[in-house]
């Protein structure tokens, strides 16, 4: 038998009955009934639930099987599997911290997980914002040595079938001016438009041209856990692909949901650039590079913020963006000196001034 707790919507639209099967089998001792109940969700339309029975707890993972096109099958039919557990099998092999898994049913769109807790480093943090220091030169520093870890992936990685090439990183840009722009009665006149279309041509072609690293791809404070110890247990990793070096360190940094003065970021790639063997020169060059990430990756994320309201129905996320919005635009100033970072400006200020 399985009592959900609380009640909530969200939980009649799901048959937990194979998820009771899936726990019972790697919870069967106890006393009582299993008990399942709903956790907080993000972006995506994967579910989670806390099953427990007695003093032993676990995390389901639920995948809606209208969207399983969030965890395409990789592989040959023999060996298909979810890229969530292609990569996290992978990135334990290479010592980064990831959730174990204690069972699977991805037939029927479930798997059960550790159960890490409640506290992801941003939940952390805010119970204990003194340890900030000390958990961000821990996620920059793991961050280099993963690096350096994923850096030979093995033949047929689904890391390694897909990019931030060109494409993605044009399609992101125009993400976002379909959505903070067009979206909001903000379009561009013609001219403008031309304009804005030839800056994000020339940015997407910039970034897609420098060498490639392993890219969590969403690196940020909700997406790493805090274990007892101050270990980060890495999150969300299935979307894993190759990009810039920076690009995970931006997504750190520039958190759109944390907040950070130059001082302290500034520092932390630093403690990042030590950790991955760069000095001298290469450290201005990367500098750089995290301003031109970030230009990129925040406007993204606006134009992502505002499409999961009025595609998803979830405007949780609304809050977030101007706060975002605000990144990209310190970085642009720190890229006055590049011409097409103060077109950008320019046609940014124009359809949407600070």
């Amino acid at each position: 038998m399985t009592a959900v707790s609380p009640p909530s919507p969200m939980s009649t639209e799901v048959d937990l009955a194979p998820l009771a099967a899936l726990a019972s089998r790697w919870l069967p001792g106890g006393e009582g009934p299993f008990e399942c109940q709903v956790m907080p969700g993000g972006a995506s339309t994967r579910r989670y639930f806390r099953v427990r029975r007695g003093p032993v707890s676990a995390v389901a993972m639920y995948v809606p099987d209208g969207t399983k096109a969030e965890e395409v099958v990789h592989g040959s039919p023999a060996r298909a599997r979810w890229p969530f557990l292609e990569v996290r099998d992978l990135l334990a092999s290479r010592g980064v911290d990831v959730p174990a898994l204690l069972a699977e049913d991805t037939a029927r769109g479930w798997l059960l997980i550790e159960d890490l807790g409640d506290e992801t480093l941003a939940a952390y943090l805010a119970a204990h914002p003194d340890a900030r220091e000390a958990l961000y030169v821990g996620a920059v520093t793991g961050l280099a040595r993963a690096q350096a870890a994923l850096r030979e992936l093995p033949a047929g990685s689904i890391v390694a079938s897909r990019a931030f090439d060109e494409d993605l990183l044009l399609w992101e840009l125009h993400h976002f001016r379909e959505w903070v722009l067009d979206a909001r009665g903000c379009a561009l006149e013609p001219a403008a438009r031309a304009r804005f279309d030839g800056i994000a041509g020339r940015l997407a072609a910039r970034i897609a041209g420098w060498p490639r690293v392993f890219v969590h791809r969403d690196y940020q404070s909700r997406n790493l856990m805090v274990r007892s110890g101050g270990e980060l247990c890495w999150l969300d990793f299935q979307d894993a692909l190759l990009g810039p070096r920076i690009y995970d360190v931006v997504a750190l940094l520039n958190d759109s949901y944390q907040v950070f003065d130059r001082p302290f970021v500034e520092a932390r790639i630093d403690d990042y650039a030590r950790a991955a063997g760069i000095a001298g020169e290469g450290r201005a060059v990367l500098g750089r590079e995290f301003d031109l990430v970030t230009v990129q990756r925040k406007l993204k994320d606006a134009g992502r913020f505002i499409f999961i309201d009025r595609v998803k129905g979830n405007p949780s996320f609304l809050r977030f963006v101007e706060p975002t919005l605000a990144k990209a635009r310190a970085s642009l100033a720190r890229l006055a000196d590049d011409e097409d970072m103060r077109a950008l400006t320019e046609v940014l200020s124009g359809a949407l001034p600070a």
